[in-house]
């Protein structure tokens, strides 16, 4: 299984089966994106809630590619009205599908789409592919029950916001990362915008520093899970 990091939120999941899965494809106005919308595939596209870098190009992709959106009800509800395919869940709730478990959790944050319509509750989402539990926790303050997460899915890798503002810094990042106790973590959402200008580097050293694994990825960069 292959984990890519376009940069901001979004992620690439290629599994073991080749089904290609995006969370939040924020590309064509992500100034720190190293792809455009137009080079990438999805069988699935997962967002963790409605704001524009998080929806991102989903539509187009989804158009080209014949996606199912993955998201919780209100918000799947707004992408079939749009006419497309979605598969409606809720944050508490898991789904099997062909290429592993789903899982919505809580994130302390907003959903409002572009154009303005209530989307439903944010989320995180817990992913089981291929034998690893990968946790994205979108766009989150800092919540005690990422304890609960941990303990209850023995997460291999947790993706997670460090650029502050509008989502946890680094502090509360690490913090996050000694609660939820993953094998390996990954920060997200910082560098796109001024006012989320954050060190992923600062935050690989106090991750290191509480005895956990860090990996910062390159914008574009992609790993072996």
């Amino acid at each position: 299984m292959k984990l890519k990091y376009f940069s901001h939120s979004a992620f690439q999941i290629i599994t073991n089966s080749g089904k290609i899965i995006l969370i939040d494809p924020f590309l064509d106005g992500n100034p720190t994106s190293v792809v455009k919308s137009k080079d990438v595939s999805a069988d699935y596209i997962i967002l963790t809630h409605a704001h524009g870098d998080h929806i991102g190009d989903s539509f187009s992709i989804a158009k080209r590619c014949d996606s199912l959106f993955i998201c919780v009800n209100e918000l799947a509800n707004y992408c079939a009205n749009k006419g497309f395919k979605a598969h409606n869940m809720h944050i508490g709730g898991a789904h099997n599908f062909d290429f592993g478990r789903v899982k919505f959790t809580i994130a302390h944050h907003g959903s409002m789409t572009p154009d303005n319509q209530y989307a439903g509750e944010p989320s995180g989402v817990v992913l089981s592919i291929d034998g690893k539990n990968i946790y994205h926790t979108g766009d989150t303050g800092l919540f005690y029950d990422m304890k609960l997460i941990g303990e209850m899915n023995s997460l291999d890798y947790m993706l997670l916001p460090i650029g502050d503002n509008f989502t946890m810094g680094i502090t509360d990042a690490v913090k996050a990362v000694e609660l939820a106790n993953p094998k390996v973590a990954i920060p997200m959402h910082y560098n796109t915008f001024d006012v989320i200008k954050s060190d992923p580097d600062e935050f690989k050293k106090k991750v290191e520093s509480i005895g956990k694994k860090c990996i910062v990825m390159n914008f574009g960069q992609e790993i072996d899970l």
